[in-house]
């Protein structure tokens, strides 16, 4: 299988749940700094998923599955032995996706594209970061009443995900210090040692 990828993006969450599946994956970087976006070996990326961006996993029979939601939870099931997704049908497995859902929704499509383009303007980007402020503090309580992870059965696709895209924060300038449960989160996420295999694998710096 391969991953199209791009550092810094969303990307970075199926990537976690692969290191934490112990799968293997081939991978080509996409250069989403440009237009159209190419591959490392300077293929229109276009041509490989018409939505033209990232992540994308070409499945071994040559097929594309898209959409970062759906990825990691493919990803997931071909190593239910990692603990990483519940069985289908049950409700665990529910409100796993349920939170992919949020996450994908509610926290992804307000840092991006809002907080990642300043041509949206000052306004625009204030009223994201007022949502983000409110799904977040949800995130918080969230977390306070059960943690450290998102669902009780421990580190799953969801708080892969919700690692994922929370790291954009810094960069996005929204502020966290209100948020002690998530940071938290986002720590202890980010010491698990496969966490920060795939990050350096997305090609980002992680501290010794």
């Amino acid at each position: 299988m391969k991953l199209y990828f791009a550092t810094g993006t969303c990307s970075l969450s199926p990537r976690i749940v692969a290191e934490e599946a112990g799968i293997t994956l081939d991978a080509d970087r996409v250069n989403i700094g440009v237009n159209p976006h190419r591959t490392s070996a300077g293929v229109d990326f276009s041509t490989i998923h018409p939505n033209g961006y990232v992540p994308a996993l070409e499945l071994d029979d040559g097929s594309l599955l898209a959409e970062g939601a759906a990825i990691v939870q493919y990803l997931a099931d071909l190593n239910p032995g990692a603990g990483l997704i519940a069985p289908a049908g049950t409700m665990a497995r529910y409100r796993q996706q349920s939170w992919l859902n949020f996450i994908a929704t509610e926290l992804h499509k307000m840092y991006s594209p809002w907080l990642f383009h300043p041509e949206y303007g000052d306004q625009a980007q204030g009223v994201a970061r007022s949502k983000l402020a409110e799904r977040l503090a949800y995130v918080e309580s969230e977390l306070s009443r059960g943690g450290p992870y998102l669902t009780p059965a421990g580190f799953s696709v969801a708080d892969a995900y919700l690692f994922a895209i929370v790291s954009w924060s810094a960069f996005a300038r929204v502020g966290l210090d209100g948020f002690p449960r998530l940071r938290e989160f986002m720590a202890l996420v980010g010491a698990r040692p496969a966490v920060r295999r795939a990050m350096r694998a997305e090609g980002m710096k992680v501290a010794d």
